[in-house]
């Protein structure tokens, strides 16, 4: 191939081939497809799925949806279950079993441990006709007329249905558990979106000594050198009780040297922008990221419920712990 037209022309073919192949399953969605959904959604167990050679990839790949998404699941090599691995089943677990021709022997061999344990079978097949097919409480037909391979051996499309059927079993058992961002948060705790849900502002906010305060009263020179000495870029005006009256920010000291006011004669209480937005710490750091965008400014005073100086946090602090 001397040109880059028969690379693209097969790339096409092969897109639109997996295509119909997956538009070809919207028929499908049955009641077949609910009755499997019902089994699964009334395990007890865990769901277990299993498949050989590219269908075990798949299968490898749903358990790890289900799990993710609030259907407790894990995976199980078929080969490896006929050789000790059949006592993680127990009667209480589902098997979900994927085989594009439905007579894979490693699976078939498990059918009558399953039958024998009394665990419910669901299976996922290109032969409606299979063994697997007919010995499952449930079946999802992923058959397709033809594979994207031009040999039509390498499973391509087939691969590809089986992906797209278990993956609307996962979502439709998702929202059928009520199955809420925040939870999803807590299976990805490492993950950006774990960070964004899950992290409050008391847990990177800064506390004690590190936290930027002078009292009413104070000479604005000496709040700015507070401002220095603590690199919050601001700092809380607070009262005898230590609750919040304002803030002094880079902002109002900008502001103020434009007046021409005189910072050694000047008190904080003149120049300070008083009932300032604060936060609770027991907020998500998310929500304060959107409230520092919205206002336009980098930095939040918290507070308790009494409005007494606990805390502060900037947006440095929250690109740090990776919430923006």
């Amino acid at each position: 191939m001397t040109t880059d037209e028969p690379f693209i022309s097969i790339g096409r073919r092969t897109v639109t081939m997996e295509l119909e192949a997956v538009q070809s399953l919207i028929d499908r969605i049955d009641s077949s497809f609910a009755s499997a959904c019902r089994v699964m959604l009334e395990c007890r167990g865990r769901i277990i799925v299993v498949g050989m050679g590219k269908s075990g990839h798949i299968a490898r790949k749903l358990a790890a949806t289900l799990a993710s998404t609030g259907t407790p699941a894990y995976f199980v090599h078929p080969g490896e279950a006929s050789h000790g691995d059949m006592g993680m089943v127990t009667h209480e677990d589902v098997v979900l079993a994927l085989s594009n021709s439905g007579e894979t022997s490693e699976v078939i061999t498990l059918l009558p441990l399953l039958k024998r344990l009394g665990t419910p079978l669901i299976s996922m097949t290109g032969n409606p006709n299979s063994t697997l097919a007919k010995d499952a409480e449930a079946h999802l037909n992923t058959g397709v007329e033809k594979e994207a391979c031009p040999l039509d051996l390498a499973p391509t499309s087939s691969t590809t249905t089986a992906l797209v059927m278990g993956d609307a079993l996962a979502i439709a058992l998702l929202e059928a558990r009520g199955f809420t961002a925040e939870d999803f948060a807590f299976s990805h705790p490492g993950g950006s979106l774990g960070k964004r849900l899950l992290l409050k502002v008391k847990d990177i906010m800064h506390i004690g000594r590190r936290v930027p305060e002078v009292p009413l009263g104070t000479p604005m020179s000496d709040a700015l050198l507070e401002v220095t000495r603590k690199g919050l870029g601001m700092t809380a005006i607070v009262d005898n009780k230590r609750h919040v009256i304002g803030i002094f920010t880079d902002g109002d000291l900008r502001r103020a040297l434009d007046k021409g006011v005189d910072p050694k004669s000047t008190l904080i209480d003149e120049v300070m922008t008083g009932h300032c937005k604060t936060i609770h710490p027991e907020i998500l750091a998310a929500e304060a990221l959107k409230i520092m965008d919205d206002r336009k400014i980098n930095a939040l005073i918290c507070v308790d419920d009494d409005n007494e100086l606990i805390g502060a946090i900037n947006m440095h602090d929250l690109l740090k712990a990776g919430v923006v």
